[in-house]
């Protein structure tokens, strides 16, 4: 009986009928010999495990890098060049962009190294091995610690760990926890801060479709940019300097333009960000109940004034676009995922999970005494911080349109320095106001930020419980604004040496304790941090028995199913997932093919419109069919296409490669309807979207004239 509700039980985790898919899981390379290679190269892997990761050798995995802080990329040169997403070069992009150079609208080619533009905040990091640190971490873990001290044990081994493997080094370590702090691994890197722009494509082609295709399919856009990184001549890390050389790589990947076809093998090596598919019943509620339904509320209405004014001014669409980009993005996920989780009936799924581990720690004392807490912590938990949860993600998003309040950072440190009368650190401390002012007003305009400001106010007032609100609502605003807030806003724009770049150096070159501690932006921004803290305070009270609860959780979920391979949640640290290129069914009577062509994008082509607007000479190279070397044997240009691969955020820019070790294309997007994926996998609809490694060859060489990129690289026809 218990060896039959076993396999119900990994049926049901699987949310299956088949034991652990091909196409799930995001796996970590020192274990994929053991637990992936046998169906990997019956699926069409022609590599060995050591190809792939190896401590000794070069292998694939030396291509591969952190991009930035949250995007995947890869090396396909031995001069370093290095491919990602457009959407994740976007910000580098934008902040070399003018309305005279206007590189987000009309695209950027540096057509010599010299013309490569350098980007002081753009790093790339390499993973150089992962190790597993369990035991050592776990050491002076004993019986009968709360959760408090056993994080604190935890942390002390991790830090001597990261110190001792970084000695003698330039490396950077640190030990991540994987299976909610059950296992914990060593992972030690090396950054590289001097990463050139290269090229990018208009955004006509690498943002074709916008918001409106964004998560969809079938999808016809362009997203790739190009960087090079660049090493102090020794090959060693350093900062940006003309004497830096083009980075001599370990290992670079090839690039395939043979012909793609359904059923070709598919493997992706990245980086992604976080998924939670260990979650019970009660978070996948707080998901539905209260994460979702604010981010959607507030980055709606936000964007809405965001995109007015973008619309309206040139200079404002430059300034925002990465900003809108960034928020919306995630405001459409939300939706995506909130629909999925309630269509899959994801809740009730996860209640049965739980009725069979509930029946099997019943079965057992030992059991019970084990991993008898962890439903019951995660349930009280959850309940017990609903309200603060819920102000505290109003306060976290309503923040996210007032930009003009994170203009305080470095106010309470330049507030001190007058108090103490200390010429030196008065100095330091408006130094560290203008350093931030320089990045924060090139990409600001206060007009529209007033305007957001003023409807994210009037909606945290009206969807938050008074005993939340900031005390400026009681003490300003009502008292002295009889509770207009629109008065309120004008007035502190109008008053506030923050509401200009100007107005704020006047005042950096002769500051006055008086005039900011009455500054009406440091005493919005004061009361507004400060009943924010006092909400988190309450939130955090929660933490430990969440921590507690799901590391129990998962430890039950693993004993319980012990001969399945089951991988750890995404964590930001770089796994490998597998699969097929595949067509899909999303609906009764319905079938999209796994492949798009530059066709369907001119069927989408609406001359003038921002998101399906077109560069001309695009339209000419379509009408004379002039595709070169990279079109399908078939006679059509391909754009984008389908894996089963299981990716998430951070993915972003991910190589997609053959089972040669091929660079086929670049993964930049996951399908609507796989949106809870994140959370609960759904093998039969989940899919990559790739766009296709032939139409970014096509963009750079037939369309941009840098033939001498794809000259750089090798490539395999």
């Amino acid at each position: 009986m218990m060896k039959k509700l076993v396999a119900i039980t990994i049926i049901i985790l699987l949310g299956t009928g088949n034991l652990l898919r091909a196409d799930e899981g995001m796996w970590l390379l020192p274990l994929i010999e053991k637990k992936n290679m046998g169906k990997m190269t019956e699926l069409g892997l022609k590599l060995s495990a050591e190809d792939i990761y190896s401590l000794n050798k070069a292998s694939v995995k030396d291509a591969i890098v952190i991009f930035g802080g949250g995007c995947t990329g890869e090396i396909v040169s031995s001069q370093g060049l290095i491919l990602t997403n457009h959407h994740c070069g976007y910000g580098s992009i934008q902040a070399h962009s003018t309305v005279e150079h206007d590189y987000l609208k009309d695209g950027f080619w540096a057509m010599s190294k010299s013309e490569e533009l350098p980007n002081p905040n753009l790093a790339v990091t390499f993973l150089i091995r992962i190790e597993d640190v369990t035991n050592q971490v776990l050491e002076n873990v004993k019986p009968g610690m709360n959760e408090t001290e056993r994080t604190a044990a935890i942390n002390e081994a991790r830090k001597k760990i990261e110190q001792k493997a970084a000695e003698g080094t330039s490396y950077r370590t640190t030990v991540s926890s994987f299976y909610g702090g059950n296992y914990f691994y060593l992972l030690v890197y090396e950054r590289y801060n001097d990463v050139r722009l290269v090229g990018a494509p208009p955004s006509s082609i690498g943002k074709f479709g916008s918001d409106t295709d964004n998560w969809e399919w079938p999808r016809h856009t362009g997203d790739f940019s190009v960087f090079r990184v660049y090493s102090a001549p020794d090959g060693k890390p350093a900062a940006y300097s003309k004497d830096n050389v083009p980075l001599k790589p370990k290992h670079y990947l090839p690039v395939s333009v043979k012909e793609r076809n359904e059923g070709d093998f598919a493997m992706i090596l990245g980086y992604p960000g976080r998924t939670s598919r260990y979650f019970t019943s009660y978070e996948v509620n707080e998901q539905l109940q209260i994460v979702h339904p604010v981010r959607i509320k507030v980055r709606g209405i936000k964007q809405d004034v965001w995109m007015n004014d973008m619309q309206a001014d040139k200079k404002v669409n430059i300034q925002y676009s990465a900003k809108y980009f960034g928020s919306s993005n995630y405001w459409k996920y939300s939706i995506g995922q909130k629909r999925g989780l309630e269509r899959l009936n994801v809740v009730s799924k996860k209640q049965v999970i739980e009725d069979q581990y509930n029946k099997w720690i019943e079965g057992s004392s030992e059991r019970r005494e084990k991993y008898g807490e962890a439903l019951p912590l995660i349930r009280s938990a959850i309940e017990g911080r609903a309200e603060y949860f819920k102000a505290l993600s109003y306060a976290t998003e309503c923040l996210q349109g007032c930009e003009i309040l994170s203009m305080n950072q470095g106010v309470s440190a330049l507030i001190t320095a007058l108090q103490s009368g200390d010429a030196q650190k008065t100095d330091d401390a408006v130094k560290q106001i203008r350093n931030n002012a320089e990045r924060f007003y090139k990409d600001y305009n206060a007009a529209t930020d007033n305007k957001a400001m003023k409807a994210m106010l009037k909606l945290f007032r009206e969807d938050v419980p008074a005993k939340f609100h900031p005390d400026f609502y009681t003490g300003v605003i009502d008292k002295k604004f009889k509770g207009d807030i629109d008065k309120f806003t004008d007035d502190l724009f109008a008053r506030s040496v923050f509401a200009s770049e100007e107005k704020l150096n006047a005042f950096l070159s002769k500051p006055s304790l008086k005039v900011i501690e009455k500054d009406p932006v440091y005493l919005t921004a004061t009361s507004y941090y400060k009943a924010a803290g006092e909400v988190s305070k309450k939130t955090y009270e929660y933490e430990n028995d969440i921590m507690k609860g799901r590391r129990l959780w998962i430890a039950a979920l693993l004993e319980m199913a012990p001969e399945k391979a089951e991988y750890p949640d995404a964590n930001s640290t770089m796994r490998l997932t597998y699969g097929s290129v595949r067509d899909y069914d999303p609906r009764d009577g319905v079938t999209y093919k796994h492949y798009t062509t530059l066709e369907g994008v001119m069927e989408k082509y609406k001359p003038g419109d921002y998101e399906f607007d077109l560069p001309k000479k695009l339209l000419d190279l379509y009408a004379k069919k002039e595709y070169g070397r990279y079109s399908s044997s078939k006679g059509y240009m391909p754009v984008c296409f389908l894996t089963t691969n299981d990716i998430t955020g951070g993915n972003s820019g991910s190589p997609v490669m053959n089972g040669n070790g091929e660079l086929i294309g670049l993964a930049f997007d996951g399908n609507w309807e796989s949106m809870s994926g994140d959370i609960a996998y759904e093998p039969e609809l989940q899919r990559t979207i790739v766009v296709d490694i032939r139409y970014v060859l096509w963009v750079m060489d037939i369309y941009a004239g840098a033939k001498h990129l794809v000259d750089e690289m090798t490539i395999r026809q």
